[in-house]
């Protein structure tokens, strides 16, 4: 890491400037320090001899679905199954696709 780009406050954490280079070795030590300091907005490159990395705060949160108990109608509502009159004229749409569609479909250019 060069010069004044992260200093150590009196906590001992540390707080790092906007954007900011460090090398392998010190990511591998302080990747949490790292990763804190992206989610507060700041820009991290990781330079290694093949490549260059950035960590930063992504735009939108990733959501994470809870795991625990599964409860009997809890998606209710999440997918509406179509009705029969539905599924009767999905089927009949189909059926005129299959047999009166062109054996060779003609191409579009």
């Amino acid at each position: 890491m060069s010069g004044s780009e992260a200093f150590v406050d009196s906590n001992g954490l540390e707080n790092y400037s906007k954007a900011m280079k460090v090398d392998v070795q010190y990511a591998e030590v302080h990747l949490a320090d790292l990763i804190a300091a992206a989610s507060r907005g700041e820009i991290v490159e990781i330079d290694t001899p093949v490549a260059c990395a950035q960590i930063y705060a992504s735009p939108k949160p990733v959501g994470i679905k809870a795991v625990g108990a599964r409860i009997l109608g809890a998606g209710r509502g999440e997918i509406i199954v179509p009705t029969e009159e539905e599924w009767r004229a999905a089927d009949k749409e189909l059926e005129r696709l299959m047999n009166d569609g062109p054996i060779f479909p003609v191409e579009v250019k």
